[in-house]
């Protein structure tokens, strides 16, 4: 596509695409290109508008006013994962995320354009996922289809080709439903000496589909002599829709949860989901950005948390990272296996995390780590990205499957539940058997001197 030369313009006024992303920030790229071999969408398509210096130069032009806005450039934009492998690989120091996130976010938001910006995703993205008691029911019904022998009706008939789209992916990514699991209670108490006191984020799909990860994590803390707190009024972290460019929708859980996690005494916010994770600790950013494009009482009420999210955001903890540095008790039952870790790209890349997992691990008797080629590459869960981006996610997923079959290991760890679904589904496709599962989980077996279960 043909761009005028750059010639740096002025800034982007209020109302103006680009307000909310500082120009410098499209300046520290220095179109190097070491970005390219980290990008999961340049390996797969190798189009240079599929990288990330590509996006940032498309975004720029659009700021600049040197090209139209077309399908063509939103479809460049809107198949990045947002994975941020191209901030660990740039020695430049730019911050990718700080601009296709909020660039994203004004698509969305003022121009209505875009992955997520309508439909039945979006109303998947705003009304669905960041209600547990809503999603606890539908995907009830799914289970109930799973059991049945409605949900096999549907492959062997080829009758799913009637449902729209985005269910069709839904369906796709969905995992084999265990038992009802119990929600944690509002304290769990420390064993032995008390060494800490945390608040511990449920989330919203994660407390549906993985709830016994969150029991997990709960257990190994107060193993560890750490009080768990985890209140009821906390709500979705907002992930899944900033990621989809749909703040509005992410703002009022955001909100909420720095009313609440900001109040209680606690040494730590602990979160087992990266893409949790990293998000609340980006809240102060998310926020800032979010003056701009809201008004009155919504405005004014963004204001007013900011400083409270700055002093939230800075207690918030991987469990992997809290547990490391806390220093965790030896963990003494064996787990016979051997096993692989695949970096969640919100934990390596967003927050700088990738040592302390496999630390954790490596402390588990009997359980041996193995090198998995491409580790750091992006399964293609992405959040909602299977959804509006099936076939890209489709290519990633059978792209990381390929590699954890050839190291034959029958253990899988990673720590973003989007990763769970989606490497277990790939793994399931290909009939490989194989244990995922969350660091936390192993070590919860190995404090209990249990078996880890058959791999699936």
């Amino acid at each position: 596509m043909a761009i005028e030369p750059s010639v740096q313009p002025a800034p982007p006024q209020a109302g103006e695409l680009g307000a909310t992303v500082p120009y410098e920030r499209f300046l520290d790229c220095v179109h190097c290109g070491l970005c390219t071999a980290a990008c999961p969408t340049y390996l797969e398509r190798g189009d240079e508008n599929d990288s990330p210096r590509g996006r940032i130069y498309l975004m720029r032009a659009l700021v600049d006013g040197r090209l139209e806005l077309d399908d063509q450039v939103l479809g460049h934009l809107d198949l990045c994962l947002d994975c941020r492998a191209c901030e660990t690989a740039c020695p430049s120091g730019v911050q990718y995320g700080r601009l296709i996130e909020p660039f994203r976010v004004e698509l969305r938001e003022r121009l209505g354009v875009g992955r997520g910006a309508r439909g039945l995703e979006r109303w998947v993205i705003e009304r669905l996922l960041p209600y547990r008691g809503r999603l606890r029911f539908a995907l009830g019904l799914a289970r109930l289809a799973q059991v049945s022998g409605l949900d096999w009706l549907l492959t062997c008939t080829r009758a799913e080709r009637l449902l729209p789209r985005v269910l069709r992916a839904m369906r796709h990514q969905l995992p084999r439903f265990r038992f009802f699991t119990p929600r944690l209670p509002e304290r769990i108490p420390a064993e032995g000496k008390q060494r800490a006191t945390v608040a511990l984020l449920s989330g919203c799909v994660a407390d549906v589909v993985f709830r016994t990860t969150h029991h997990a994590t709960a257990r190994v803390l107060a193993r560890n002599g750490c009080t768990v707190l985890v209140p009821r009024e906390q709500a979705c972290c907002g992930a899944l829709a900033y990621h989809a460019g749909l703040l509005r929708a992410a703002l009022p859980g955001m909100l909420r949860n720095v009313a609440v996690f900001s109040r209680i005494e606690a040494d730590a916010i602990v979160v087992n989901v990266a893409g949790c994770g990293s998000t609340l600790k980006d809240y102060p950013h998310i926020l800032r950005e979010a003056e701009a494009l809201t008004e009155g009482a919504e405005r004014e009420a963004v204001r007013r948390a900011l400083a409270d999210a700055e002093r939230m955001a800075s207690k918030v903890r991987d469990i992997t990272e809290f547990l490391y540095a806390l220093g965790p008790v030896t963990p003494r039952g064996p787990i016979e296996m051997d096993a692989v870790y695949h970096d969640a790209c919100h934990l390596a890349h967003a927050q700088g995390i990738r040592s302390e997992p496999r630390r954790l691990l490596e402390m588990v008797p009997g359980l041996r780590l193995v090198p998995l080629e491409e580790g750091e590459v992006c399964c293609g869960a992405a959040g909602t990205y299977a959804l509006s981006e099936p076939e890209m996610s489709a290519a990633l997923a059978a792209r990381k499957a390929e590699r954890i079959m050839q190291t034959g290991a029958h253990a899988v760890f990673t720590a973003n539940a989007g990763c769970l679904i989606q490497i277990q589904r790939a793994l399931q496709q290909r009939h490989y058997h194989a244990w995922v599962a969350h660091p936390i989980e192993a070590l919860d077996l190995s404090y209990r001197e249990l078996p880890p279960p058959l791999p699936q």
